[in-house]
């Protein structure tokens, strides 16, 4: 009698930690529907602060200009995209912009700095149709989700966003309103939402 009552125990106990480890949210059932797209939308708010801000909008113009400054001026020298991307062939963006920030002349500096292909334009977009083009495989170089996680996570001149020096006059550019860790964790939990872009 003891041995079942022992057994009866275990399985109690067995079930209570089988509880506990599938109750992820604060109640037992999942998050509805509406929770979900609120999760989410908050992480597509997050990741587009980043996407909008000039860090990133200066490289993704609509034209072939390249913008510069927390002002997105035109960038001087009448600078052209190149069939490339990477400059006219006399005025190379390497010439200029070398794998790392210049703290001297201000010049700011990643890897393979270049301007995003011009199907990759997004001035004059709102952020659903930027997201819509990020998703495009016709205009993204054909990129899957999981490309498009990579390049947005872990591509030093995306990243190159968050620690963008200083100007020429030894002033810190402005970096975006959230963190490294903040935009990437919020475009891996974007993506592994399915990649939902919120309505207009």
């Amino acid at each position: 009698m003891k041995k079942i009552i022992f057994i009866s125990l275990s399985g109690l106990l067995c079930l209570a930690a089988m509880k506990s480890n599938y109750s992820y949210y604060d109640t037992e059932s999942p998050p509805s529907r509406s929770e979900n797209e609120n999760i989410s939308s908050e992480n597509f708010d997050v990741m587009m602060k980043v996407i909008t801000h000039e860090r990133c909008m200066n490289c993704h113009p609509s034209d072939d200009r390249p913008r510069q400054g927390d002002e997105s001026s035109v960038h001087h020298f009448d600078i052209q995209r190149g069939a490339d991307g990477h400059g006219m062939p006399a005025l190379k963006c390497s010439t200029c912009h070398q794998s790392e920030n210049n703290d001297l002349s201000g010049v700011p500096g990643a890897p393979h700095w270049h301007l995003a292909p011009k199907s990759m334009g997004w001035q004059g977009l709102n952020r659903v149709e930027i997201a819509d083009a990020m998703l495009d495989k016709t205009k993204n170089g054909g990129r899957s989700l999981e490309e498009i996680e990579e390049h947005l996570t872990e591509d030093a001149l995306v990243l190159w966003a968050f620690e963008p020096g200083v100007n020429n006059e030894g002033k810190p550019r402005k970096a975006p309103p959230v963190s490294k860790e903040a935009f990437i964790a919020a475009v891996k939990n974007w993506i592994a939402e399915g990649a939902k872009i919120p309505a207009k």
